[in-house]
């Protein structure tokens, strides 16, 4: 199926790892050219690597930078201007909060998790959806995550951040559908990336078990009986950014394998 992406400028932020590293495999299998954002350098360039093993190197842009800073990622979306064009999709993947049992909660770690997962989309958001509605297109694709709906308590600021993403997609696809934007959400359960990793330690602090133990406990509260692969999450995030979902604005996609069977 052709998704009409073909020359696209998509702008990835957490593009080196993970659902973004994926995504960013996933729009270039479909002709687009990437610019991805991420803070460490060197794992940007291992990203490139891997990539240029199957793709052209010339349509995969970097850019360093950390988000949590609004200066730091306006140099960035400008850059990634300069260097690629003007952006016809923003894939939002950078940042996550960390996980922390209730008890070891303190001030300085809910605003750490709003930094890190909040305001890391809405510096680039900003900027960017500006930049689309003066082109009168664009599309937004927020990795959001299933904590903003579901509270746990391992996960409390990072849920809150979620959260707020969500009433920001929401509430951003109503406010520009007018000028041609769609700005649209996914909210992935546990994934198999680094970051489940550091849940999974957390997770088994507060039990008093092995990581493996909460590996094998996370995945058998998953009626599908196994975690995403990253890809999965990537080829929807492709599909929401396409022509194929033209009608398909301010949504909030759920993909856990059904943990959450819940009517919204």
């Amino acid at each position: 199926m052709d998704l009409q992406l073909n020359h696209q400028h998509v702008l990835i932020t957490g593009g080196s790892k993970g659902i973004g590293l994926a995504c960013a495999q996933a729009f270039l299998a479909e002709g687009a050219k990437v610019s991805l954002i991420a803070r460490q350098t060197h794992s940007l360039e291992q990203a490139k690597a891997q990539l240029s093993q199957r793709f052209e190197a010339s349509r995969i842009h970097l850019l360093s930078a950390d988000l949590t800073q609004a200066d730091q990622a306006a140099k960035a979306v400008a850059l990634a201007l300069d260097q690629a064009g003007p952006i016809d999709v923003l894939v939002n993947s950078a940042g996550a909060a960390k996980r922390t049992p209730p008890d070891e909660l303190n001030i300085q770690a809910w605003h750490a998790a709003m930094d890190a997962k909040y305001f890391s989309y809405v510096h680039v958001i900003d900027p960017v959806i500006k930049h689309m509605a003066q082109r009168g297109q664009g599309c937004v694709v927020n990795i959001i995550g299933a904590g903003g709906k579901v509270a746990n308590p391992i996960h409390l600021p990072g849920g809150a951040a979620n959260a707020a993403l969500m009433l920001i997609t929401t509430g951003l696809a109503s406010a520009y559908a007018a000028k041609g934007l769609r700005v649209n959400g996914i909210n992935p359960g546990n994934t198999l990336t680094e970051r489940l990793r550091e849940g999974l330690s957390a997770e088994a602090r507060m039990q008093g078990i092995t990581e493996a133990e909460a590996l094998a406990r996370a995945t058998q509260r998953i009626p599908m009986g196994r975690m995403a692969d990253p890809q999965e999450i990537a080829r929807v995030a492709v599909f929401l950014a396409s022509p194929a979902a033209s009608y398909v604005n301010g949504a909030i996609l759920t993909m856990d394998g059904v943990s959450t069977p819940t009517v919204v």
